[in-house]
């Protein structure tokens, strides 16, 4: 008997954790922002152990280690011979492309520039004002112009002042040029579908990334300059997805041999059931006790971001599902295809952020806004992808 195809994967029904995940996932939230509210000194820690690059931290370490555990059941699970036959079907695979990079990065600059420049701006305050790092590679006196800018002199150092709003927009930018490919893995796993599929659009967009990140922002951001963060992108593929990947081809080929594929299907399968979920939900407590005292500070100035962040994401994932059906894909290739656009790489974003504009700047918090909308809306995004199955054929039709 060979290896069972994919999909399936192995047993996808989660149980008593998946039916009620919506509940775990508002509780988590609220732990983690309380754990930020009251025990500051063990979030702040927590956040400060991660790999650093230009003083941006690229990898937060006690997330690569929840990723790893939400990635592994998945990989573990995939039949590889089947990937090989999933990257020859170019119809969800041109679809990604197409909507990852000739439509979400301009409708995020699009929204993001109708609501932080005008819908909220009173809100934000026009003459509200951010310092942000200077543009690499310029040395401008101190009141030279420099797009929306003006040179001043902080502390001694000659910093970028722009806009409040304008610093908002370019982080948005940041999230919009950086699909997601690493936790689509989850989003995919959780809506049931082809988890090879999936695999190959992660390693595409990934190779993408290296090619158009650096001329989209830079066009976008009116930088032109724009660095493209090659060890974040790099480390980042690396650590969240080829590490999981290779244990997962590893152990199940070991497994495979020393104990059999009964026995893989029928054992290690089922221990492995929760530990996708349970990592996702360790992993909402991290993000939110990080940033638990910003959401209590500042709870306005996040919805502000998080409107247009929500709204793009929304759109994204309604356009690909559309065209999905339009080119006729079944559900199992369609789901995973409207996801990795709708959610980003925010890792990337941050670490971006922070090395062209400073860690404390707008376009940073913009990012951190995007990590913290990422979970709770592409869950909801999976649940409406089950109930919307019967909308497309089943795999085998």
């Amino acid at each position: 008997m060979g290896e069972e195809s994919c999909p399936p994967v192995g047993p996808k029904g989660l149980g008593f954790f998946e039916k009620y995940l919506t509940v775990w996932v508002f509780l988590c939230i609220i732990a983690g922002i309380l754990l930020g509210k009251f025990a500051p000194g063990l979030a702040l820690y927590l956040d400060s152990i991660a790999i650093y690059s230009d003083g941006a931290p690229i990898v937060s370490i006690p997330i690569a280690i929840c990723l790893f555990f939400m990635m592994y059941p998945i990989m573990v699970k995939i039949d590889f011979g089947e990937v090989i036959k999933a990257g020859q079907n170019l119809k969800p695979v041109s679809l990604t492309l197409f909507i990852n990079w000739a439509i979400k990065p301009f409708t995020m600059y699009a929204i993001s520039i109708f609501f932080l420049g005008t819908v909220f701006l009173h809100f934000i305050g026009p003459d509200a004002v951010d310092l942000v790092k200077m543009p690499l590679g310029l040395d401008l006196p101190v009141g030279a112009t420099y797009g929306e800018g003006t040179v001043v002199l902080v502390e001694g150092i000659k910093m970028l002042e722009i806009p409040l709003w304008r610093s908002y927009l370019a982080g948005c930018i940041l999230l919009g040029i950086a699909p997601c490919t690493a936790m689509v893995l989850v989003w995919g796993y959780l809506a049931k579908g082809n988890d090879c599929h999936t695999l190959v659009m992660v390693a595409i967009n990934s190779l993408a990334m290296l090619l158009f990140y650096g001329p989209l922002g830079g066009f976008l951001l009116g930088v032109g300059n724009l660095p493209v963060p090659w060890e974040a992108l790099a480390m980042s593929v690396g650590i969240y997805v080829a590490l999981p990947l290779g244990a997962g081809y590893l152990s199940r080929k070991i497994i495979f041999r020393t104990k059999g594929e009964e026995w893989f299907n029928n054992n290690f399968l089922h221990l492995l059931t929760p530990v996708t979920i349970i990592a996702l939900l360790v992993t909402l407590i991290l993000l939110f006790s990080f940033k638990g005292e910003t959401i209590l500070a500042q709870p306005l100035t996040i919805l502000w971001i998080a409107v247009p962040l929500f709204l793009q994401t929304c759109l994204i994932f309604v356009l690909g599902y559309v065209m999905a059906k339009m080119l006729k894909l079944t559900y199992e290739d369609a789901a995973p295809s409207a996801m990795i656009g709708a959610s980003n790489h925010f890792e990337v974003a941050i670490a971006t952020a922070t090395v062209l504009f400073g860690i404390s700047s707008g376009a940073a918090l913009a990012t951190v806004v995007g990590v913290l909308i990422e979970v709770p809306v592409m869950l909801l995004l999976v649940r409406f992808c089950l109930r919307t199955k019967g909308w497309f054929g089943t795999e085998n039709a």
